[in-house]
């Protein structure tokens, strides 16, 4: 279908596709994650972090080169009208849906074929669903209409990825993102006219965003932005991502290669003394700077019975 997908647009190194898609909810198995399923509007991303764990999708569709991942973008145009068939065809909608887990929704390519807008639109003909969006781009702020009426029938939260409030850093590890304080006055934006938002710290980079006064520098930040919540998740270099983030390393922070070859030697996933290192560090400023609010109680939404698609 990847082959078949007709070039729509280009521009600067980057194509365009429209990609065809036969279903749109894919179910989240491994068990690690606090979702039941997952959409992604479009495949590939052209803000292109070095550190992208998604860039083994593009594999899938025989796309080996890892730069393909930012510089040939497939959008699911079809997917709302495949979404609200199967939500309509849903047994149990109380299962909590991702929306942006691999790639972001809101990423240049949503100015031109608003995908994401029209998904938010099929779910504001449903009513009772627990759904998160998650995106680095400010561009969700064109949605917060809509969004707001999506809260008041939803258990809605978002979800602003902020790996470090170093401007200069985050341009060299996210050089196509928007700064790290306009995400950051997007929180407050959104905070400010009731949405349930907070900040996703990840992922976080050994010797790059892990010092404690580092991350509680961000905490601080969202804090003061309106964020409710912070989460944080430690760097996962699978082969694919690996294949481009070692290079970028060697270029930028030569000091940190041996390092990285060391703490991934073994494993895509960092060892459980470093995750416990910062989930310890996480709590406290969890605890000092309120950002471990609940999500809030929706009690005027009819919620139906339990989203397991009725065909899986």
């Amino acid at each position: 279908m990847a082959a078949e997908s007709p070039q729509v647009r280009e521009r600067a190194e980057v194509s365009f596709y429209a990609l065809p898609v036969r279903s749109v909810l894919n179910r989240e198995s491994s068990g690690r994650l606090p979702f039941a399923w997952t959409i992604n509007p479009y495949r590939g991303c052209e803000f292109g972090c070095k550190y992208c764990y998604a860039r083994y999708t593009h594999e899938f569709m025989e796309l080996r080169d890892g730069l393909d991942f930012e510089r040939k973008i497939y959008a699911k145009t079809g997917a709302p009208e495949i979404l609200r068939a199967e939500l309509r065809r849903a047994c149990d909608r109380g299962l909590p849906i991702a929306l942006g887990t691999a790639t972001d929704p809101y990423q240049p390519a949503e100015k031109r074929f608003r995908i994401t807008r029209r998904l938010l639109e099929v779910f504001a003909e449903f009513e009772g669903l627990q759904f998160s969006i998650t995106t680095k781009s400010v561009v969700i702020l064109n949605d917060l209409e809509l969004l707001k009426k999506l809260a008041a029938m939803h258990d809605l939260s978002v979800h602003v990825t902020v790996t470090t409030t170093d401007a200069h850093l985050a341009r060299r590890i996210e050089p196509k993102a928007p700064p790290p304080q306009r995400r950051l006055a997007a929180v407050a934006r959104l905070a400010g006219e009731g949405i349930f938002v907070g900040v996703n710290a990840m992922p976080v980079l050994p010797g790059l965003t892990d010092s404690p006064a580092g991350l509680e520098d961000l905490a601080r930040q969202a804090a003061q932005a309106g964020a409710k919540f912070l989460y944080a998740n430690p760097l996962f270099l699978q082969p694919s991502a690996m294949r481009q983030f070692m290079p970028f390393l060697r270029r930028e922070f030569p000091h940190l290669v041996r390092r990285y070859a060391a703490l991934y030697a073994r494993s895509a996933y960092l060892s459980q003394e470093y995750k416990d290192q910062l989930a310890e560090i996480l709590t406290s400023l969890r605890a000092r700077y309120g950002l471990n609010a609940p999500r809030p109680e929706r009690s005027t939404i009819t919620r139906p019975t339990q989203l397991a698609l009725c065909y899986t």
